[in-house]
């Protein structure tokens, strides 16, 4: 049984996964995205099947969407202690 894989450039690997393209480079550096190779010395490709299992992986672990961050920790200035407004009488 043979596979037809096919081959992607940078453009058709970012037109499949919501990132930038140093976003990429950031991923495969840290083993979390498949790797490209060289096809030629200034063509790199990666492997169609290898990003959309990779992409199957990452949807199958999904994380929750609508739990937005907890922002219990935040400071807030207190009224009165901020600089003073233009035109305010000293």
């Amino acid at each position: 049984m043979t596979i037809n894989n096919r081959y992607l450039r940078r453009s058709g690997v970012l037109d499949k996964v919501p990132f930038s393209s140093s976003q990429l480079f950031y991923l495969e550096k840290a083993g979390d995205f498949p790797r490209h190779f060289m096809l030629t010395p200034r063509c790199a490709v990666w492997s169609e099947a290898e990003v959309d299992e990779w992409l199957r992986q990452r949807a199958a672990r999904a994380v929750k969407s609508g739990l937005g961050p907890v922002n219990t920790a935040r400071r807030r200035r207190k009224s009165g202690t901020g600089p003073a407004k233009a035109g305010a009488a000293s």
